[in-house]
């Protein structure tokens, strides 16, 4: 193992590639238009009563001041094979809805099809965390693809787990 100092943004970001995570898509309607953000600080478990989960998301984004208005979120734990909807839905530019299946729930809750795990949520709490914020959800109902693996993220590039 080598230690360094942590030194900079570069070196911090580096540290924290190595810890893989699953990625997760946050979307919602909002004023009729489907909006999403991408996170892979998503982490579930927070309290089993009620059922919280968490995620932060980055002070600067533009998206998140939009979902925040949304009574409910669809939260979907993207499978392997679902890189390019990833970075589709995590692009500034464009459509980033554009070819991808959703399922929207009545409460205007956007699920990505084909997701290994989707949960629909409220917005319970929101804490600023430095450059971040952490938010707290509370899960409302959840949808299993039990025939998916997780798409995972690590070293800055996307993995699948060995059989």
């Amino acid at each position: 193992m080598t230690q360094a100092t942590v030194d900079g943004s570069a070196s911090i970001k580096a540290a924290f590639s190595q810890f893989p995570s699953g990625v997760a898509a946050f979307s919602a309607m909002v004023d009729f238009v489907p909006e999403a953000l991408v996170a892979s600080s998503f982490t579930v478990g927070v309290s089993l009563d009620p059922p919280l989960v968490m995620f932060a998301v980055q002070n600067s984004s533009t998206t998140w001041p939009k979902l925040r208005q949304a009574p409910r979120l669809g939260i979907s734990v993207l499978a392997e094979g679902q890189e390019a909807a990833c970075l589709q839905l995590s692009s500034k530019r464009g459509d980033r809805f554009a070819g991808l299946d959703t399922s929207v729930s009545d409460t205007g809750a956007v699920l990505i099809d084909g997701a290994v795990l989707g949960f629909e949520c409220e917005i319970v709490s929101e804490t600023p965390a430095g450059d971040h914020a952490i938010v707290v959800l509370e899960v409302k109902s959840t949808a299993i693809n039990h025939g998916s693996k997780p798409l995972v993220y690590h070293g800055a590039a996307f993995r699948q787990l060995a059989a």
